[in-house]
C-alpha cells in the first residue's frame, strides 16, 4: 500500500481551476474569510469600477489581478478586508455605445430620437454584461462582494455626489467660469484634462506662416513691413484679435526679396532658407513693438483695442517666428491676455464645430478643420500667406469617438484643484508607488502642473451639472 495517491503527469489545469472555484463557492470561503476576521484591524478596498456596458477584455484581467494581490496580502497579515465591487454607470462610454445602436451622429439626433428614451437605453445598456463580468470575476479567482456592489446610477450614490459638491462649494472650491476647454464637437461636450490625455493621435495639419502688414508703430522702419506669425490652426485666424511677442527677446527687420519681414532674431531662419538674409538696422526688443497696429487678416471683427501687438510671457523661441497669433475664443493663454487687454471673445463657430454666419461666406457651415485649405487659399490670393506646408504632430482627439477636439471658450463648472496643489503634492509623498519613479515622474508631474478640474458635461446620461 502506497502512502500517497498517484499523480497524473498530464494535469488538466482547466479542470483543476473549476474544482477550486467549486470548492470556494460551495463552502462560501470568501464570506467565511470575512466572518473570521470581523474584529481584526480594518483595511478597506473599493474596486475602481469598470463600465459594464461592454465585454471584459484581457487588460481587465491584468488590472484586476494586480488589485487582488493587496487585499489577499492584507487578509493573510490578519486584517479584516471587505472588498466592495462597483459599477461605473454614467459618462460618454455608455452614451457612445447606445448611439452606435440607434444610429445617431450628434446631440441633435439624440434630441430628435427623444432624450427620455435615450436615457432608458443607457440604463439598460449599463446592465447588459453584468453577468459576464461576474463570471469573469469568479473565473480569475478575484474575491469581491458582488452582492453589495455600488452602482453610480443609483439614487443613494447620486446623492453622495451632490453631497460632495456641497462640501466643495462650502470650501469655495466650486466655481463657474468661461474658460477655454477641450471640446468634442461630435459629442457636444467639454472634456477633462485627464480625458484629453487619453486621445492624442498623429495628425497631418497645415503649418502656415502669415503676413500681418504694419499700419503704425513706434519702432523706426516698421511702417510698410509685415509681422510674420506661424500657426497650425489656420481656421482660428478668422478670430484673430492680436499678436503676442516676447518683451525681452530681440526682433529684427529682414529684407527678403522685395519685402520687409519682422521676426525674432533667434528664429530668423523661419522666413527664408538663407539665414543670412539682409538685416535692416539694429535689432530691437519685443517690448518696443507693444502697441504696434497691424492689418487684420479678416475684416469681420470691429476695430478698437484689437489688432495690435502685446507682450506675453508664453511666447517661445523654440519654433515659429517669435510672434504668436492670438484668438481668445480658442486658446487659454490667448483668453487670459484678451481679458487683460479688454478684447472681446469672438467665436464664429457653433457647437458642432462648424462656422456660423459670423465667418466669411465661403466657410459658413463647414467644419473648421475642413476649412483650413480654403482659408489658406484666400490668404494666398490676398498676398497674406508667406508659406504653407504640412506637418505631422500629435493632436488631441475624443477618447471615445475619435473626433478631433477643438478648444473653445465655454461656460463650465470647475473644481479649484490648483488651490490645493501643495496638499496634493504632500499627500503624494505618503504613497508607496510601484514602480517608484511614478511618484515624482508621471504622477508627480501631473499634480505639479494640474489645472482646475472641469466638471461640466453637456450630455444626457449622468449626474446633471
Amino acid at each position: 500500500m502506497t502512502r500517497y495517491q498517484p499523480v497524473d503527469p498530464k494535469v488538466d489545469f482547466p479542470a483543476m481551476e473549476r474544482a477550486v472555484i467549486d470548492f470556494w463557492r460551495e463552502r462560501g470561503v470568501f464570506a467565511e474569510s470575512l466572518r473570521l476576521r470581523q474584529d481584526a484591524p480594518l483595511w478597506v478596498f473599493y474596486e475602481g469600477p469598470p463600465t459594464a456596458n461592454g465585454l471584459p477584455g484581457i487588460h481587465h484581467v491584468e488590472a484586476r489581478t494586480f488589485k487582488d494581490v493587496f487585499p489577499r496580502y492584507k487578509t493573510m497579515t490578519g486584517h479584516f478586508v471587505p472588498r466592495k465591487a462597483g459599477w461605473d454607470c454614467h459618462g460618454l462610454p455608455v452614451e457612445v455605445e447606445v448611439e452606435k445602436e440607434i444610429g445617431t451622429k450628434n446631440k441633435r439626433d439624440i434630441e430628435a430620437f427623444g432624450i427620455a428614451e435615450f436615457v432608458e437605453r443607457c440604463r439598460a445598456s449599463v446592465t447588459r454584461y453584468v453577468s459576464e463580468w461576474e463570471r469573469l470575476t469568479e473565473r480569475i479567482g478575484l474575491w469581491l462582494d458582488m452582492d453589495q456592489a455600488y452602482w453610480t446610477m443609483n439614487a443613494d450614490y447620486v446623492q453622495s455626489v451632490w453631497w460632495a459638491l456641497k462640501q466643495l462649494h462650502e470650501q469655495d472650491l466650486l466655481f463657474q467660469d468661461d474658460k477655454v476647454t477641450a471640446y468634442c464637437p461630435r459629442c457636444g461636450t467639454g472634456l477633462s484634462d485627464h480625458e484629453v490625455a487619453q486621445g492624442y493621435e498623429q495628425d497631418l495639419d497645415p503649418s502656415a506662416f502669415v503676413r500681418f502688414p504694419v499700419l503704425s508703430s513706434n519702432v523706426d522702419g516698421l511702417d510698410g513691413a509685415a509681422l510674420v506669425a506661424w500657426t497650425t490652426t489656420p481656421w482660428t485666424l478668422i478670430s484673430n484679435l492680436g499678436l503676442a511677442v516676447a518683451a525681452n527677446e530681440a526682433y529684427v527687420r529682414l529684407r527678403v526679396g522685395d519685402e520687409v519681414l519682422v521676426v525674432a532674431d533667434a528664429l530668423r531662419g523661419s522666413v527664408a532658407e538663407d539665414a543670412s538674409t539682409e538685416q535692416l538696422g539694429p535689432s530691437f526688443p519685443g517690448s518696443a513693438m507693444v502697441g504696434t497696429r497691424y492689418e487684420a487678416p479678416f475684416d469681420n471683427v470691429e476695430e478698437g483695442t484689437t489688432h495690435r501687438v502685446v507682450a506675453a510671457a508664453f511666447v517661445s523661441m523654440e519654433d515659429g517666428t517669435g510672434i504668436v497669433h492670438m484668438a481668445p475664443a480658442f486658446g487659454a493663454e490667448d483668453l487670459a491676455v484678451g481679458r487683460r487687454e479688454g478684447w472681446p471673445v469672438f467665436n464664429p463657430v457653433d457647437d458642432t464645430g462648424r462656422f456660423t454666419d459670423l465667418a466669411p461666406e465661403y466657410v459658413r457651415g463647414v467644419f473648421v478643420k475642413d476649412a483650413d485649405d480654403a482659408i489658406l487659399e484666400d490668404l494666398r490670393a490676398r498676398g497674406r500667406l508667406l508659406r504653407a506646408e504640412r506637418v505631422e504632430h500629435p493632436y488631441p482627439h475624443c477618447w471615445r469617438c475619435k473626433t478631433p477636439l477643438l478648444y473653445y471658450a465655454r461656460p463650465a463648472w470647475y473644481v479649484r484643484t490648483t488651490a490645493r496643489k501643495q496638499d496634493l503634492l504632500a499627500a503624494n509623498e505618503t504613497v508607496n508607488w510601484f514602480p517608484d519613479h511614478i511618484k515624482h515622474g508621471r504622477f508627480g508631474d501631473w499634480l505639479a502642473n494640474n489645472i482646475d478640474w472641469s466638471l461640466s458635461r453637456d450630455r444626457y446620461w449622468g449626474t446633471p451639472l
